[in-house]
């Protein structure tokens, strides 16, 4: 199943496929579904990006139901939709979650996930399943290092500089009040709704090489 799943969604435009387990993490409603495929793109979150991971979505489900599977697609811009199903499930299991317990990659400073290949520029969509897939080995902790480069530039100052780890997940890498504000007076110059330093300053990821620790998928 792992190789059908990834072999359709990489020849479909996925730049990455990894396989998450979630048992523990999900709520009584959907705790059956403890599995989880993890799809990322390398490509910045606007419409086309949307349809795109949507259309992966659709086709992962699409396998999983062929083999007589439950699943549940999270869409990639789910935190941002309000007062439904998906909405609610979503603090319980973000994209970011379900792709560093798959071993695509560990959280930056700047919030992000961080590929070892893409850097910070995977935009992410989970779909979850009951179906007995192999998952991969979870990155346990962040692998940015002494790099400081986009605490060091971003305009906001709302990098703290603390490092994530799968055994303090929640540590506060990110002062959303600062980071909000400085969104909202680069929307009112230049009409841009992100200020998007931190990603473009990540080395990893500029030249797609692998790193040291590769990547697990």
């Amino acid at each position: 199943m792992n190789d059908i799943l990834r072999k359709e969604l990489l020849g479909s435009g996925a730049s990455v496929v990894g396989f998450a387990g979630l048992r523990g993490v999900l709520n009584s409603e959907i705790a059956h579904l403890e599995r989880a495929v993890s799809i990322g793109v390398d490509r910045n979150l606007n419409e086309s990006t949307l349809r795109l991971l949507g259309t992966l979505q659709e086709r992962a489900a699409k396998i999983l139901k062929a083999e007589g599977h439950r699943y549940l697609c999270i869409p990639p811009d789910s935190d941002r939709i309000r007062n439904t199903f998906v909405s609610r499930l979503y603090p319980l299991v973000t994209h970011k979650m379900a792709a560093t317990s798959a071993g695509l990659g560990w959280i930056g400073r700047n919030g992000l996930l961080i590929s070892p290949v893409f850097g910070p520029r995977l935009t992410l969509a989970t779909v979850l399943t009951d179906a007995p897939l192999k998952i991969g080995s979870p990155v346990e902790s962040s692998g940015c290092g002494e790099c400081s480069l986009c605490m060091d530039f971003c305009p906001s100052r709302a990098i703290t500089g603390r490092q994530w780890s799968r055994h303090d997940p929640y540590v506060a890498l990110i002062s959303r009040k600062k980071c909000d504000s400085h969104k909202r007076k680069m929307r009112a110059l230049t009409g841009k709704p992100n200020c998007g330093l931190c990603r473009s300053i990540c080395p990893y990821g500029r030249d797609n090489k692998v790193s040291k620790i590769g990547q697990a998928v």
